[in-house]
């Protein structure tokens, strides 16, 4: 471990250096090493006392234990250690306000500087809700984005599965530490993510706990490391409006898919609409719409938004004469049984047959004895 990372691991061992004071002192020493090894007399005078009870926890040691752990542990699971002053570290997350010490990090590092879109919500999504963010993550990782989202249950893991299946790259932001998979059903997603290139990053040392108060602070990575947020499904009180709410402090673009009045997973995305968020109905918008803020990434990230790459990788179910029919007969509200035998198009041994056709192909989903078009 270079001296810069060992002084890094340190400070946050150490009493009253708060990231409050490390920010600040690092926008003078621009260095972990300088305020461990740089003259005091070379900082502002107000600082001076503050770095002197540094140095002198710093030689009693009692840091060591602790800092043994952590590197030991995060040898163990072949974990790199990324502090804020180092090049590694994405620019984009720099940026933010409360922007985390350090990262740890397991799989490619070169994917925190491409360009990011975060795609987020409803762990209880509907059909459509996983068939979204998998299509449209499918969409984005294709044209060249990174597919940033949490490993969480429902849509995060929807969205981490798109974005392999496009072979394209995804970043999984952890609420614990590096060594904990969570929830311990994706263990065999997180392995398939750095197995395909991909990453896992979170800011809490080895061995934290999955604690309540540690999903809204990730939630604040998940935004930070991304050009905008994609809301793909989402309850009223989501921690996917968290992550929304983080976006547009830190200047970030918000999208949100509207879906049914009638599906309480969409009241949260029409609720960000109603709040200023983008309405998108196409994956194609929010590359539209982030062009102006790829420019500067283009270059270095090698990102293509080649629209005929991109739709290669969703291709449009085939559909039958009949299919085709009763889709159109179909509207985005939900319909029961009774009312499509009503309209008289199919009996009833045909509509069974042709929904559960419509089903499988991804163009309607059925809850409670209702069907409706996704697409």
């Amino acid at each position: 471990m270079d001296r810069e990372c060992h002084y890094a691991l340190v400070s946050q061992q150490l009493d009253n250096f708060t990231p409050k004071f490390q920010r600040q002192l690092l926008e003078q020493a621009q260095t972990y090493c300088a305020i461990f090894e740089q003259a005091i007399d070379d900082f502002a005078e107000p600082f001076h006392p503050l770095l002197q009870d540094l140095r002198h926890q710093y030689e009693r040691a009692t840091w060591r234990q602790s800092l043994d752990s952590i590197e030991q542990q995060s040898e163990n699971c072949g974990a790199h250690i990324i502090p804020i002053t180092s090049v590694d570290y994405p620019q984009q997350l720099k940026q933010i306000v409360g922007a985390p010490s350090l990262l740890y990090l397991r799989g490619n590092i070169e994917n925190l500087h491409l360009p990011q879109i975060a795609v987020v919500g409803s762990r209880r999504m509907t059909r459509g809700g996983a068939d979204n963010a998998r299509a449209w993550s499918q969409y984005l990782a294709a044209g060249g984005f990174a597919i940033t989202s949490g490993l969480a249950l429902g849509v995060d893991g929807a969205a981490h599965r798109g974005a392999l299946q496009a072979k394209g790259k995804t970043i999984a932001v952890m609420a614990t530490g590096i060594d904990s998979i969570y929830p311990r059903s994706h263990l065999q997603l997180a392995e398939q993510i750095i197995d395909q290139g991909g990453t896992l990053i979170t800011e809490f040392k080895p061995t934290t706990k999955p604690l309540a108060t540690h999903f809204p602070s990730r939630n604040r990575i998940i935004s930070g490391l991304s050009l905008g947020v994609l809301v793909v499904e989402a309850a009223l009180r989501s921690g996917s409006l968290i992550t929304a709410r983080y976006a547009l402090e830190q200047d970030r673009e918000v999208f949100a898919i509207p879906g049914s009045i009638h599906n309480p997973q969409s009241r949260g995305c029409h609720h960000l609409i109603k709040q200023g968020a983008y309405l998108v109905e196409r994956a194609e918008e929010i590359v539209e719409q982030l062009a102006g803020g790829l420019s500067a990434l283009a270059s270095n990230a090698g990102f293509s938004a080649d629209k005929s790459q991109a739709e290669a990788a969703v291709p449009e179910p085939q559909l039958e004469a009949d299919e085709s029919q009763l889709l159109l007969s179909l509207g985005f509200d939900p319909k029961d049984m009774d009312s499509l035998v009503t309209e008289g198009l199919f009996s009833i041994a045909d509509l069974s047959r042709l929904l559960v056709a419509l089903e499988i192909k991804g163009l309607i989903e059925s809850q409670n004895g209702f069907y409706q078009r996704l697409k």
